[in-house]
C-alpha cells in the first residue's frame, strides 16, 4: 500500500511540476502589458513624447565598419593617387594568424531634418563620399569607385529611403502614421528579455521591433532585407549603449547582422547634436 501511494504522490509531484513549468513558458511568451502601453513606456524612456516632437534635426558623428575589400580596394586607389597615400586614416582590425584586413573604421557624419531629409559623409580613401536624400529624391558620390559624378538612387535606394520614417523612429506618433502594432512574444535578445512587436505600415511593409522588459529601450529592430549569396536575408540592427542628450535618449552603438553571416558592422556614435541648424540646401543634389 505504501509503495503504491508513493508512486502516486510521485505522479501526482511530476503532473504538477510538468504544468508549473508550461505556465512559466506561457508567462514567458505572452505581454503583461498591451502594444499601446509598451510603446507608451517605450517613447516615455526615451524622454517623452514632447520631447522628440520638439526634435526638427539632429546630427551624428563617429565612425562606421568597413569589410576588408573595402579596405584594399582603397589603398590600391590611394597608392594610385599621387599625395594621397599618406591621408589613408582607417583604423585597421587583423587577423593573428592569416593577417588578414577584416574592418576599418571610416570616420562619417549623418544629418537628418523633418521631414525625411538626410545626408551622410563618408570619409573613405582620402575622399569624401556624399549620400542625400531631399525627402523625395536621392543622389549619391562616389569618388572612392572614381565616380566623381553625381548620380541618382537606385529605384532599391530609393525605396528604402522613402520607407525608413522620420528621425525620431517608427514609434513615435505612430498610430497618425498609418501604422499597425501588435504584441508577437517575449524572446530574450542577448541575455535580456524584450517585447517583439510587429509594426505595420499602412503600405502594408512590416518591421518588428524589439523592447527591452526592464528599461523599456528599443534594444533590437529588423534591418532592409539583403540579396546576399543568391537570396534574400534578414538583417537586424542591435542598439546599444544608450546616452541622455539633452533629455533624449540616443543609442551610441548600432551593431548590424545579418542571418547566416558570422561578421557584423557596428556604428559608433561619438558626437550627437540636437536641433543644429541645417540649411536646406544642405540637402539639395551635390554638385559634381
Amino acid at each position: 500500500m505504501r509503495s503504491k501511494r508513493s508512486l502516486l504522490l510521485g505522479a501526482i509531484f511530476c503532473l504538477s511540476f510538468s504544468l508549473a513549468l508550461v505556465a512559466s513558458d506561457n508567462k514567458t511568451s505572452r505581454a503583461d502589458l498591451s502594444a499601446a502601453q509598451i510603446v507608451e513606456k517605450n517613447i516615455a524612456a526615451r524622454g517623452g513624447l514632447q520631447a522628440w516632437r520638439a526634435v526638427q534635426a539632429m546630427s551624428w558623428a563617429g565612425r562606421m565598419d568597413a569589410g576588408g575589400g573595402s579596405i584594399n580596394r582603397s589603398r590600391r586607389m590611394a597608392q594610385h593617387m599621387p599625395g594621397r597615400g599618406s591621408k589613408l586614416q582607417l583604423t585597421e582590425s587583423n587577423d593573428s594568424k592569416s593577417g588578414e584586413v577584416k574592418q576599418a573604421q571610416l570616420p562619417f557624419v549623418l544629418e537628418m531634418k523633418r521631414s525625411h531629409k538626410s545626408r551622410v559623409e563618408i570619409q573613405f580613401a582620402g575622399k569624401t563620399a556624399v549620400q542625400v536624400y531631399d525627402g523625395a529624391n536621392g543622389w549619391k558620390v562616389r569618388p572612392y569607385l572614381n565616380r566623381n559624378d553625381v548620380e541618382p538612387f537606385t529605384p532599391e535606394e530609393l525605396k528604402f529611403e522613402s520607407g525608413r520614417g522620420e528621425l525620431d523612429g517608427p514609434l513615435v506618433d505612430y498610430a497618425s502614421k498609418g501604422t499597425k502594432v501588435e504584441f508577437e512574444v517575449v524572446e530574450p535578445v542577448e541575455g535580456h528579455d524584450a517585447y517583439k512587436l510587429k509594426l505595420t505600415t499602412k503600405n502594408g511593409d512590416i518591421q518588428h521591433v524589439w523592447i527591452d522588459k526592464e528599461n523599456f529601450l528599443d534594444v533590437k529592430i529588423d534591418g532592409e532585407p539583403r540579396r546576399m549569396d543568391g537570396r534574400t536575408r534578414n538583417v537586424w540592427i542591435y542598439q546599444r549603449d544608450f546616452r541622455t542628450v539633452q533629455g533624449l535618449k540616443i543609442p551610441f552603438v548600432l551593431e548590424t547582422a545579418v542571418d547566416g553571416f558570422h561578421e557584423t558592422h557596428k556604428m559608433v556614435i561619438e558626437k550627437v547634436e540636437v536641433n543644429p541648424k541645417l540649411a536646406d540646401d544642405l540637402f539639395a543634389k551635390p554638385k559634381a
